[in-house]
Order: structure tokens, then sequence, then C-alpha cells
């Protein structure tokens, strides 16, 4: 029965102490008995990450590559439930996340993602997100979170390793030429931290020369190091 698949949540992390109790709280408090495992993935943290994660209640796994596609496929191997959803610790769910997913499962999609807004009342943000409600690749991301059955993930081979960068978007392609996708009406709340330690313009024409580099099939490790050489991270 559809309403009984249970799910876990994988929570790829790295310096996240500021967020990761709030999430993980919020998921245990709105997930009741429906929540299998509540796995973050650690890619290194130097502050309490861990540690906080653990207090929390969450499992928590070590991964030996600070990489999210590496960190997510680790916590994919140990998860229990029969539907993974991948969250990012900084990322507000709706307290209606578990119906959410049940239902659009329960109508034969194997997987999807939210739309989004930010913690932002900026003008041009608030039109970035209302962008993600089209179904282009470019209106996706990892901060719209995605569920994926079990089974699904498995049979795709999980997310690949090679893409230290754009992982997120390099498993959306394969996914959807085999399984049917839903972007859920609805919109989870990601931070605008970026923008705000960047200027919109400069985060724009950064992301816009990581997909055509990704496009042109540069290396993921060509594409980090333009990324990361570009973008003020604080």
């Amino acid at each position: 029965m559809k309403s009984a698949l249970k799910i876990s949540v994988i929570i790829p992390t790295l310096n996240e102490a500021a967020n990761i109790q709030g999430i993980i709280e919020f998921i245990l408090n709105h997930g009741n008995n429906s929540i299998a495992d509540l796995i973050v993935v650690d890619g290194g943290s130097k502050d309490a990450t861990v540690k906080l994660a653990i207090q929390s209640g969450a499992r928590v796994l070590i991964s030996p590559m600070q990489s999210r596609a590496s960190q997510m496929n680790l916590g994919a191997r140990h998860a229990a439930g029969d539907i993974l959803y991948f969250v990012h610790a900084d990322v507000k769910l709706l307290p209606t996340f578990v119906e959410d997913i049940r239902q659009s499962v329960s109508g034969m999609n194997a997987s999807g993602c939210y739309r989004y807004r930010f913690d932002s009342d900026k003008v041009m943000l608030r039109i970035n997100g209302y962008c993600t409600r089209f179904d282009r690749l470019m209106c996706r991301g990892g901060d719209q979170t995605l569920f994926i059955t079990k089974q699904a993930f498995e049979n795709l081979g999980g997310y690949n390793e090679e893409y230290i960068v754009m992982e997120d978007y390099e498993f959306l392609i394969r996914l959807r030429k085999k399984i049917r996708f839903q972007i859920i009406p609805k919109e989870v709340n990601v931070s605008a931290r970026k923008y705000e330690n960047n200027s919109w313009l400069r985060v724009q024409v950064v992301n816009l020369l990581a997909f055509l580099l990704f496009y042109a099939k540069a290396s993921p490790a060509t594409i980090r190091k333009t990324y990361y050489k570009l973008l003020n991270y604080r």
C-alpha cells in the first residue's frame, strides 16, 4: 500500500552547525511514524555539525569524500526506507512533506521535487523563485529537495561520483529519461546566503558559466574550480 511507504531523509552536510538542529527537529516532529530513518552524512565539518546532529536524534555517517554525490550515495546505501528524500540543511520544509511525497508516489511519480522561494523579499530573488515552477533543467537544483523511490535510485546507479559539482543536474538528466518526475506545486524556503555574499548578477553569471561548462563536457574539477573561484563563500 502506497500510504504505508516509509521515507528515509538524507542530509549531506559540511559546516552546518547553524542549521542542522532546526531541520532535524522539524523532520522528526512532522514525520510522525513515516520516517524510516534520518541520516546526516557529513563531509568533514570543522564546526559542531556532527555533535549537534547526533544530539538532535539523527544517525550520522562520516563520508571519506567531501562531495555531495558521494555523501548522498553513502546515505542511500544505509537507508532503510522505501523512498529516499534528499534535503539540504539550510532548507525550510513544509509540514506536509510526508503527505505530499506519498501522494506524488501514489500518483505513479517515482521521483520529484518542490518549487522554492528564497528567505528574502528582494525582487530578483522572488523572480528566481517563481521560475522554479517551470519544467526546465536550469530551474532545478538540490535546494528544492529531491524524492525518489529507493528502487528507482538503485536502478539508476545513484549519483555519479565523478561530479563533485553539478551532481544534481547530471542525475536529473538520466532520471528524466526513464522515470516520471513531478514538480510539487508548493514551495520550500531556501537560504539566500549565496546572494547575500555576492551580488544577484554575479551569482547568475557564474551559474550560467557553470551550465555552459557542464554542457561543453568540461571536467567536474574544472567546473568546481571556476565556480568557487568566482563566488565568495563565508
